[in-house]
Parts: C-alpha cells; structure tokens; sequence
C-alpha cells in the first residue's frame, strides 16, 4: 500500500488497519517484562504492551493529535537516545505517521481553537525530521510555529491558554509550547522564538508566585472576570501539583535549547532556583511525595499525587544534573523517586507489568471548575494515565534508574 493510497483511508479505518498490524510492531514486548530492567524501561514496555498503538495511551476511542501521547513519546524518544533500541523509535514514528499526512497536515488538529496543547506532540517531530529528512515532519512543525505566532495574548504578550480561554495564562501551557518554541529557535534559527519563551516563562511566574509560600497558582486572568480569578490579583484560588510540575519541566527542557549567551537565560535559571526551595518546603516528609493540592496535605481529602511527584523529581534532578540548582536539590529528588516506587508503583508478579497509581486524570479551570480545594481532590484518579507516567519515565532516565 502506497503513501498516496494511504492519505485517502479514512483516520479510523487507518487506525484499525495498523491496530491489527500491531501484533508484529510490538513483538519485541516480552510476556513477561524483566525485573532487572531500569525502570523507566520497565515502565515503557508496559505501556507498549497495553496500547499497541500510541494512540490509544491516553485512552483514547479514536486517534487524535493531542499533548499526552507527545509527552509519553517525548519519553520514549529519550530513552532511546540512551539505549539505542529500535522499537523505541518504531513506537513514536507509528504515532507520527498515522496523524501527518504526506503535504504535512495534522488530522484532528484545528488551529482556529488556538489551543497550546497542541504544540507539545510537535516536540517529537524534530528528531523524525534530523533522522529521515521527511519533510512532512517539517511542515508539520511550521504549522505549529505558526500558531504560535498568532496565538491570542495578553496586553504583556503571554500566550492565552487557548481561544476560549481568553486573556487567561495557564502554568500548564509553559510546558506545551516554552520547550518547543526553544528547540524551534535552535534547529531553525528563530532568535525570536528564545525571546518568546523567556517572556512567557517570565510572565507566568511574574502573575502567579505567592511570595509567601514560593509556590505558584494554577492560572491567571488578567481581565479578572472568570469566577475563579482573585479580584485583586487574578490569581486561581490554590496551588495544584501537576500545574506547578508543567511550569517546572518546561523551565529545565526550554533550558537545554537556548544560547548561552542570551540576556534572559539567567532569569530562567533564577525562577528555577526560587521555586525549587519551593517545593523542598512541601515535599511529604514521610513518603517524599507531594500532595494534589501541595500546601494543603493535612487537609481531608488531599492525596499524594504522582504526576506531579514525578515531575517534581524530574525538574529537581534535572536541575541539580545539569548544575542550574544546588546538588542537595539530586537528593530531595532521590527522596521523591523512592517515593513513587515504594507507594504508587505496583508490579504485577505473574507478568512484571508495571503500573502507576493515583494520578489526577485532568483539572482545569473555568467550564464549572472552579479551581476549588473541593474541585481538585475531587477530579477522577487514574493508574497508568499517560501524565504520570511520560514523567515517571523521564524522571527515572535522569536519575539513571
């Protein structure tokens, strides 16, 4: 079958189509998954195991572009820099051949939403593009550069978080467009883009620190007529976990792209060195863990959430790794993975699958959510969702574990 026959196959007859197929792509998937692998391998196969299409990790019905699979793939695609395994490679370039088709159109992607999710699957199209010189790979990442562009701000020139969202900045859209825009800027050339990120890194920590506590509020409305927006400040009411561990990845992933000599790379360096003492302050002192709502774990209701635990980890030992924080910032991120693996990592014994409890499914704010101590403890808790574990993985491949 033909690339041309292909672009006229329906997405959900194309997708049934390389399910069936798949049985030959993930062969390379042992029943039974070793002990003696790292974890973050242990942690990838089983999820090739249980989602022969990379489409399916969010549990999904149908294939779409969207930001979990990029972040689980994002993953993928560092660990097989580590270990060189092909079927690594195999399982991301699955995911970007079905959703691009040959002229480099995205299916199920609409730009007119201007939603900053969207960006974050376009990080794994760089390495397919320097590795095969497609260059559907590469219109595909200028559209997504090209929403940027004319993506709907603020009066400061902070990104919205999406159209419906107006003047509304997310610490979740830090991760889904700062690390992209950045490795656009250096594979491309686009000094603009590095002036780009800086700002909105800058903006968000700017508009949403509390100076009491060093932690940092889901969102902010600059316009403060959304319901949940301080009327002073605009600030949403409380400090969700996986917000914060967004804000914290982008800060060290933008980090690895941008010219060491550019004005505002010291300011990046700055926020990760104020929010890290941060987050030290709320980490559980018992498990190493952090709370969905972070300065409330005391609170009934509160739970220890791994998404953010593991982005947390991630970032901190990132940081500390590359020598932006202070090397004592490596052991709170030891404490944190110790964490995760003594009591929200579960083995299956009879196939050594690996899973991954107590992740918040999504939270979000306006629509009804209203950003509420009630509403996050309250959203639905999840094993294996995609947003733990593309971290847990890449917090696992930076502590070499």
């Amino acid at each position: 079958m033909n690339k041309k026959t292909l672009q006229h196959i329906p997405l959900f007859l194309l997708a049934l189509l390389l399910t069936l197929a798949a049985g030959a792509q993930t062969a390379n998937v042992p029943a039974k998954i070793p002990a003696n692998l790292k974890w973050s391998e242990r942690m990838a196969l089983s999820i090739m195991k249980n989602n022969p299409e990379p489409w399916m990790i969010e549990f999904s019905k149908k294939p779409v572009w969207s930001y979990p699979q990029g972040l689980v793939l994002l993953s993928f695609e560092k660990m097989w820099r580590e270990n060189k395994k092909q079927q690594y490679y195999d399982y991301i370039k699955q995911y970007a051949d079905l959703m691009i088709e040959q002229d480099g159109n995205i299916k199920t992607y609409d730009v007119y939403t201007f939603n900053i999710d969207m960006a974050n699957s376009g990080k794994i199209l760089f390495n397919l593009y320097e590795k095969t010189k497609d260059e559907k790979y590469r219109k595909a990442i200028e559209t997504l550069r090209n929403q940027m562009r004319w993506q709907p701000r603020t009066t400061e020139g902070g990104f919205w978080h999406k159209l419906r969202y107006p003047w509304q900045m997310w610490l979740d859209g830090a991760y889904m467009s700062s690390p992209f825009l950045a490795q656009y800027g250096q594979t491309f050339g686009d000094k603009e883009a590095f002036d780009d990120v800086a700002n909105q890194l800058i903006l968000l920590e700017k508009h949403t620190r509390d100076a009491k506590t060093g932690l940092l509020y889901h969102g902010w409305d600059e316009s403060r007529l959304q319901p949940w927006a301080n009327r002073q400040t605009g600030t949403s009411p409380n400090f969700w976990g996986r917000a914060m561990g967004w804000y914290a990845m982008a800060l060290v992933d933008a980090l690895d792209y941008f010219p060491q000599d550019h004005p505002k790379r010291n300011d990046i360096i700055a926020i990760l060195q104020r929010l890290a003492p941060a987050l030290q302050k709320y980490q559980d002192p018992k498990t190493g863990l952090w709370y969905q709502v972070v300065d409330q774990g005391n609170r009934q209701g509160n739970y220890l959430e791994a998404s953010a635990s593991s982005m947390f980890v991630y970032a901190l030992a990132k940081g500390a790794n590359k020598g932006y924080l202070d090397k004592s910032f490596r052991q709170v991120a030891e404490k944190g993975y110790k964490g995760l693996v003594d009591n929200l990592v579960k083995v299956n014994k009879a196939d050594g699958e690996v899973n991954l409890t107590q992740v918040c499914a999504v939270a979000g704010l306006g629509a009804g959510r209203d950003g509420s101590f009630e509403y996050y403890v309250n959203e639905k808790i999840l094993t294996d969702d995609p947003k733990g574990t593309g971290p847990f993985i890449l917090a696992s491949l930076e502590l070499n574990r």
